[in-house]
């Protein structure tokens, strides 16, 4: 009766709007009667069936799961070009292992993947060690952090070294209203007296719930020499604090490894166990290409974002200044930079 109404009012010249809160329909109802009586006729008046349709799902519940077990399988053992599945490459190798009885549309894989619990994800990077033993080694390091916890006079240092650049802006991002921060770049310039960059040795010490962080500079390379000249002066600041075992973590620089840096650390070792006197040294390697287990790797970038100046050059006295007042408590508050020909040089004296 209905949509015998509306094809009486459509006829009239009413339009969709007017005649569907006449008859109870929306507006969309009304529409497809009327598209209906131009396609069928007085077909449309025909009552229809009101038996519930009946599909055949496109995959059964065996196939189903075979499809997600196709997930863990690359598309090149099926011929394809790639070794990432689409939705198009799984349709199509579906039909092609009999997954499916005819092919089927992206739409079908993409609601059977949905039902089955699997979503769209962006890929993301893993980083792992490429070392054999690094189960091992960060098992013994964990050993050590509980050692350490449970003797008041043992402390563990995580060491490296960085570079701080008066040239090299770091990846930063910054609040602004219109247009992004403009990160300038600089050049050397000819009659600068100063250094384009100069490495820095540092160590985050942690010992009785306390966390500091000791920081040495040095013109050139880090190698053995300054190494061992900046083991020598952490030891002397651990042993005025009463810590008779520092932890040293490192990672696997050739410097750490070397005979001279290894001879320096056994002779001292030995001295300090025969007198009684000294903080005795235990160095703990990393595993290769792991700088995720060392803290101080993190505070190195967070620190030259906040260091870095967006439009000019700064000085090798402004960059230490700065590194320094980073870091809450550093042990060596420089008040100006000097001499670097002789390694820490007069900076080292500095406190």
């Amino acid at each position: 009766m209905r949509r015998s109404q509306v094809i009486l009012l459509s006829a009239e010249g009413k339009s969709i709007r007017e005649i569907a809160p006449l008859v109870g329909y929306g507006r969309e109802s009304v529409r497809m009667v009327i598209r209906r009586f131009n396609a069928e006729g007085l077909a449309v008046l025909k009552k229809g069936s009101r038996r519930p349709r009946r599909t055949t799902p496109a995959y059964s519940p065996e196939n189903a799961e075979n499809l997600k077990a196709l997930l863990r399988r690359s598309p090149r053992e099926f011929g394809k070009p790639t070794s990432l599945w689409t939705l198009k490459l799984l349709a199509e190798v579906s039909y092609e292992e009999g997954l499916t009885e005819k092919p089927v549309s992206i739409e079908t894989v993409r609601k059977i993947l949905k039902k089955l619990g699997i979503r769209w994800k962006r890929a993301k990077h893993w980083i792992t060690s490429p070392d054999p033993h690094y189960t091992q080694r960060k098992e013994r390091l964990e050993g050590l952090k509980e050692a350490v916890a449970q003797r008041s006079d043992w402390a563990i240092g995580y060491q490296d070294e960085t570079w701080w650049s008066r040239l090299t802006h770091p990846n930063l991002h910054s609040w602004a209203e219109k247009d992004p921060l403009r990160l300038v770049e600089q050049s050397a310039d000819k009659d600068d007296p100063d250094p384009k960059a100069f490495a820095c040795y540092g160590i985050d010490l942690r010992w009785k719930e306390q966390e500091e962080v000791w920081l040495r500079f040095v013109e050139g390379n880090p190698k053995s020499g300054p190494t061992v000249r900046f083991l020598g002066w952490v030891l002397e600041q651990a042993n005025e604090k009463g810590i008779r075992v520092l932890v040293m973590v490192w990672d696997h620089a050739s410097w750490h490894k070397s005979k001279m840096v290894r001879t320096w650390i056994h002779k001292h070792n030995q001295e300090a166990k025969r007198t009684g006197k000294g903080t005795r040294l235990l160095p703990v390697l990393l595993p290769k290409k792991s700088p995720w287990l060392n803290p101080i790797e993190p505070r190195w970038v967070h620190a030259k974002r906040k260091v870095t100046e967006p439009d000019r050059k700064l000085s090798v006295h402004e960059t230490v200044e700065r590194v320094c007042a980073v870091f809450q408590h550093p042990v060596l508050p420089c008040s100006r930079f000097a001499d670097f020909s002789r390694g820490f040089g007069r900076l080292g004296d500095e406190r």
